[in-house]
């Protein structure tokens, strides 16, 4: 053991490495290590990285008042270079508790810190001037409170820093926001539920067929109550951790509460609702009820994330995310599902049988049926001989000959 963690007491520390999904510098991933102490959390370190990941911004380091003074903040600084051991860091502008921190602070790898190298080497990355001002800060605190503050590694610019910063400003370039695309696949959203005592008990009993206890759940649920606030993620990973942080910084956590991840993509030939793309994730801004095709369901408890349930289901079931407000939920939505999300009566959870050749053809179908129906009778009625009339001999009127003196009478 070395570095800041040798200086840890043993305290049951665990650090957690992940993706978390918060808003910050578009394109970017935002990061996070958590510090959990006995269980409980006891500080975090957020940070964004690059898309190319040979960059990154400390945006936030905070260790809760009960934790301090046991190196913890070190720890998860020293994490931090250890998963990007080539990434440029940019520790940002401090406050009057970090400067004090960061004086006490043994950098790892000073070389890859953007305050101790020509802004040539990093301006691509980090918006000059931004940075020029976060030095200034920086300073102004350590001569405010006596620090050092490894002043000796800094750079020292030939220049002013507000004109180095106008100068290498033109350098930078933005990172493009793409995110995944929603209608390319199926995406991942989960949701935090506490459940009634014997739902409960029937969603963890194995000797259950997994599809029929996901459909038991999203009856309770609703077929239209899907998450419209959730980050719908690329992975069933990464939603699971979307909770599992919920779950930690919530603060009145339900010890009972079941983790729920919805697998789904878009129904055919819908539009592209209105999303906001983020680095591995995106979000329906203002839902107002998309529907999708669910095509699976995972479920555990936060107390046992390692037991997971898993219901794939051979047939999609017909779903829709929430609308954000029911005053603005679409006439599609509201046609199918009321205001809590469940079925209108009469509507079907599955609309169409997967695969099935006459899905969405009804009308068609009942059209030709009537044509050839027709064509049919018309056919019919081609193979019959002409109507006749018999009558009978005896019912026959008699024929009267004209005789030939009589000429016919003009009428």
């Amino acid at each position: 053991m070395a570095g800041a963690e040798a200086q840890l007491d043993n305290a049951g520390t665990a650090l957690w490495l992940t993706d978390c999904p918060t808003d910050g510098m578009p394109g970017w991933t935002p990061r996070r290590v958590l510090a959990m102490v006995g269980g409980v959390q006891a500080g975090h370190l957020d940070f964004m990285v690059h898309p190319d990941g040979q960059a990154l911004s400390v945006w936030m380091l905070k260790v809760e008042p009960g934790f301090q003074r046991r190196n913890l903040a070190s720890v998860m600084m020293d994490a931090v270079y250890a998963a990007h051991t080539t990434a440029w860091i940019d520790h940002g502008g401090r406050t009057q508790d970090e400067a004090r921190w960061w004086n006490r602070y043994a950098e790892p790898d000073p070389a890859r810190n953007i305050h101790n190298r020509p802004p040539q080497e990093w301006a691509q990355y980090f918006e000059a001037p931004a940075v020029m001002g976060q030095r200034t800060r920086n300073a102004y605190l350590n001569r405010m409170n006596g620090l050092d503050g490894h002043g000796a590694a800094e750079y020292r610019y030939g220049e002013r820093l507000e004109v180095e910063g106008a100068e290498w400003a033109s350098a930078y370039r933005q990172a493009r926001a793409q995110g995944p695309d929603p209608a390319a696949g199926e995406l991942h959203g989960g949701l935090r539920l506490v459940l009634p005592a014997e739902l409960q008990r029937v969603m963890f009993d194995e000797r259950r067929g997994a599809a029929k206890r996901a459909e038991r759940l999203l009856d309770h649920i609703g077929h239209g109550n899907l998450p419209y606030a959730a980050g719908w993620h690329t992975t069933l990973r990464a939603a699971f951790e979307n909770m599992a942080h919920e779950q930690v910084f919530d603060p009145a956590p339900a010890e009972e509460a079941t983790h729920v991840a919805f697998r789904v993509r878009l129904a055919p030939g819908q539009e592209v609702p209105r999303h906001d793309p983020r680095a591995t994730w995106v979000s329906y801004t203002d839902s107002p009820g998309i529907e999708v095709e669910l095509t699976g369901m995972s479920w555990r408890s936060p107390q046992t994330p390692w037991a997971m349930h898993t219901a794939e289901f051979d047939q999609p079931i017909d779903a829709a995310i929430a609308p954000e407000h029911w005053a603005e939920a679409s006439a599609q939505y509201t046609a199918r599902f009321d205001e809590i999300g469940e079925l209108r009566p009469g509507q079907s959870p599955r609309r169409a049988g997967a695969g099935d050749p006459f899905a969405g053809r009804e009308a068609d179908i009942s059209a030709m049926a009537a044509k050839l129906k027709e064509a049919s009778r018309q056919r019919v009625a081609a193979s019959l001989p002409a109507p006749t009339q018999e009558v009978f001999e005896s019912l026959r009127a008699p024929q009267q000959t004209p005789s030939p003196q009589q000429s016919p009478r003009l009428r």
